[in-house]
């Protein structure tokens, strides 16, 4: 069992009161709990006020107290809220009565005299205790926070990353959360003044169950275990001339970097790819491909070696398919058949292994591209996410742009960019062989659609991320046409035979 973690924290004024709701509501939850505890006039529903507006981005909504609603929701865009007052309820019964746990549903809920409910509270939860501190000025409080069950790590967390904002002179810094990926990172943008940049939270991912050879998926696949890794491709992208954003502070112990903000605009309007923005991000590829690229990178802990895209990677990300997109299709295979699966795809995986290798950023697509109309060049698309990056085939990165997993990038347009591709490689390097590439393009187009297949069911079913599956017929879409390249005749006999579409 946890234990609860406790921090105190002196709020000497309404800033500093509103300071505290800032951290709680960035680290705040759907299902969370958090308990207000104190006096008359402590400052409970100060808080929770504040609380309220930071999670609405709102200094200005109106948050009424719910002493005599006893239930107040609030439907926001990023997580839906139900304040409760329970100051006149007399006895539990009474909440039920209320419909609490039909309003509370996937909800933070906030609690004002908690003890009103005879300990019927969830074990995962914040309690806040607010004591008025005359001696100190008249809107001075003493807040003891504890943290039981899962809080406890996350208020832990919460009160590192609020010394690590202040030693970084972001204190009194604005912070907006920001739509992260699929991982447990998160991000938010913090605003001071005419000051802006993005605060990355990448907590240490523990390693999960062992799948083969005693290893965790995330070793064999070799994903990022801290963020080491972003800081050094970062320097390495900029210092070949991309805009990889700049660091401007870390703590790679505890996960948290501040880096520049490179704003919000994309490649894509209203779901459809802009061939302007299209061709520069992949004149960044042909750019990155058309020298050797370093295997090793400075950081501020020392060298760092970056992993090799290497057969035992490539192939558990095919076995996804088997692992989460069949059992969700309810196509469950003999061992014997994921043997000949294996087989068919192991002869190509040795080929995309042998091939020459350069820096493959893995995430090279449309979330994580940046458009910045003021640069020049190569220069104007901003890079975001290469944390997972490897030593592989100039191939997959290419295939990762121009079969978006989010978009559908039409097969005209596909074909348009890569002509732009192989005429810079070529200009580049004019031994550059357009059939070798145009071969390993579809494997890895292959081999990375039928890794997606597994990954999106799996977010949806192990994750509880149901909006991923949206995406996968036009993953399917991208693999039908992958496997139509003769280098992928067994793989696509096997799959027409045995993978039902979505």
């Amino acid at each position: 069992m946890t234990e609860p973690f406790r921090h105190h924290r002196m709020l000497a004024n309404e800033a500093e009161t509103r300071e505290l709701a800032m951290d709680l509501a960035m680290a705040a939850q759907p299902h969370d709990v958090v308990t207000l505890e104190g006096d008359l006039g402590a400052g409970k529903s100060t808080l929770a006020r504040a609380l309220i507006r930071a999670i609405a981005e709102d200094e200005k909504l109106e948050v009424p107290s719910p002493t005599f609603a006893l239930i107040q929701p609030y439907d926001l865009k990023r997580l839906p809220v139900i304040h409760a007052d329970l100051y006149r309820v007399t006895s539990p019964d009474e909440i039920a009565e209320l419909g609490w746990d039909e309003a509370a549903e996937g909800a933070l809920l906030i609690v004002e005299w908690p003890d009103r409910l005879g300990g019927a509270l969830s074990g995962d939860r914040l309690e806040v205790a607010l004591t008025l501190v005359p001696a100190r000025g008249p809107n001075a409080r003493s807040a003891t926070l504890t943290g039981h069950g899962a809080w406890a790590g996350r208020l832990a967390r919460l009160v590192a990353l609020r010394s690590f904002l202040n030693n970084a002179g972001w204190g009194g810094s604005l912070r907006r959360h920001l739509q992260g990926d699929a991982s447990s990172r998160s991000y938010e943008r913090l605003l001071d003044g005419q000051r802006r940049a993005v605060l990355m939270n990448a907590p240490k991912k523990p390693d999960g169950p062992p799948v083969k050879n005693g290893l965790p998926y995330s070793r064999i696949a070799h994903l990022a275990e801290d963020m080491v890794p972003f800081v050094a491709m970062a320097e390495g992208l900029r210092d070949i001339g991309l805009s990889a954003p700049e660091i401007e502070a870390v703590d790679l112990d505890q996960g948290f970097l501040i880096i520049e903000d490179l704003g919000g605009e994309g490649v894509v309007s209203d779901g459809t790819p802009i061939a302007e923005r299209y061709m520069a991000a992949v004149d960044v590829l042909a750019l990155i491909h058309a020298r050797p690229r370093a295997e090793t990178l400075a950081t501020p802990k020392g060298a760092y070696a970056l992993p090799a895209y290497d057969k035992e990677a490539l192939t558990i990300e095919v076995e996804l398919l088997l692992d989460w997109y069949l059992p969700m299709k309810d196509a469950r295979i003999p061992a014997s058949e994921k043997y000949v699966f294996l087989q068919r795809w192991g002869d190509l995986l040795a080929e995309v292994e042998a091939a020459p290798r350069t820096w493959v950023l893995r995430d090279f697509h449309s979330p994580n591209l940046i458009w910045l109309a003021g640069r020049e060049g190569v220069e104007k698309v901003g890079l975001i996410d290469f944390q997972d990056a490897l030593m592989g085939p100039a191939a997959y990165d290419v295939a990762s742009l121009l079969q978006d997993a989010r978009i559908t990038v039409p097969e005209e347009l596909e074909l348009q960019l890569l002509s732009r591709y192989a005429t810079a490689r070529k200009a580049a390097d004019p031994a550059f062989d357009m059939a070798a590439f145009a071969r390993l393009y579809a494997i890895m187009g292959a081999q990375r659609a039928t890794k997606i297949l597994g990954i999106f069911a799996r977010l949806d079913k192990r994750d509880g991320k149901p909006q991923y599956l949206a995406h996968l017929p036009r993953i399917w879409a991208y693999l039908q046409r992958c496997l139509a390249h003769p280098a992928l005749t067994q793989v696509k006999r096997w799959v027409d035979d045995r993978v039902p579409p979505p």
